[in-house]
């Protein structure tokens, strides 16, 4: 990278303070920052939005199902009554039982953790490793940028529900290998947009006078480019929740996940699959739930992208 630059927050002769770049003050600060305007955003808009205020207290609530389910339901899920096999959604049972005589709701609510933990592992996986194949694209010239972006393209070449079941028969089933099966599906998404924000930034007249006053290469990635680029990476992030939550829920329905008697979502829709004729509960409230979630995290997520980014 070439040019010339007076340094960040320097004023040159002839020009105004007024037109010195901003410069960003470090990838917590920035990422911190962009998280409270998100934040103030959301607060502000949710109000004026009925389906916005039901989404988040949808996800509130989902939440609360993962981090305290006792609060919601005091039955087991994984030991249920003979004598009630089979009751449809009542008072007692609000989601009814099923074959064994287990509290469907119950199963509901503990297998929030499971899916929910599964969902921020497969999002971390993407993010982490994503952005930084997009920054080694970005910043470290055209054989690097060749080679990983062609790998790029051949993971986006290949269907995601195929790719996923691939990695889940390599490195074997449960809820962690699911998500990281999810996880990698998505990085090239991440590592696309973070190259082509590093690209973007890379030219910003700040970065090249901090480079023409000799600072070291990573300094200059992570400090300056890094916290530049980093707001996309998030929307995407934010975005990519609900997919991630349906793409769980869907290797948990093909039997990749833990096995039973875990409560995940997937797996209660395909436990209830053979009794639809007689108990159409047990595919269609799990089903609903899982498709509620999905809707709501998205709805949000919209939000947080057109509103996060306003100063």
């Amino acid at each position: 990278m070439s040019g010339h630059g007076t340094a960040p927050g320097a004023v040159a002769d002839g020009m105004p303070a007024d037109d010195a770049a901003p410069v960003p003050s470090g990838f917590g600060a920035v990422v911190g920052r962009r998280l409270r305007g998100a934040r103030d955003a959301t607060v502000r808009h949710v109000p004026r939005s009925p389906g916005a205020v039901l989404s988040v207290l949808v996800l509130l609530l989902v939440l609360g199902w993962a981090v305290a389910p006792e609060w919601f339901t005091h039955r087991s899920p994984t030991t249920g009554t003979p004598a009630e096999r089979f009751r449809p959604p009542s008072g007692a049972h609000l989601f009814g039982t099923d074959q064994l005589g287990r509290d469907v709701y119950a199963r509901v609510v503990h297998g929030a953790s499971l899916s929910l933990r599964a969902t921020v592992v497969a999002i971390t996986v993407a993010l982490v490793v994503g952005v930084l194949l997009g920054l080694a694209a970005g910043s470290f010239g055209r054989w690097a940028d060749a080679v990983i972006m062609r790998l790029v393209e051949v993971v986006l070449s290949v269907p995601p529900v195929l790719l996923s079941l691939t990695i889940v028969a390599a490195i074997g089933f449960g809820t962690v290998q699911v998500a990281v099966a999810v996880g990698v599906t998505s990085v090239a998404a991440f590592a696309r947009v973070t190259r082509a924000e590093v690209l973007r930034v890379r030219t910003a007249g700040y970065v090249e006078a901090t480079i023409l006053l000799g600072s070291r290469w990573w300094r200059v990635l992570f400090r300056y480019v890094l916290p530049a680029a980093v707001g996309p990476v998030l929307a995407l992030a934010a975005l990519d929740f609900g997919l991630v939550v349906l793409a769980v829920a869907g290797l948990s329905f093909l039997g990749y996940g833990e096995p039973p008697p875990a409560p995940e979502w997937g797996a209660l829709v395909a436990d209830g699959r053979n009794y639809l004729a007689t108990a159409w509960w047990l595919t269609t409230l799990p089903s609903l739930v899982v498709t509620v979630v999905v809707l709501a995290a998205n709805r949000l997520s919209r939000i947080l992208e057109t509103r996060g980014e306003r100063p």
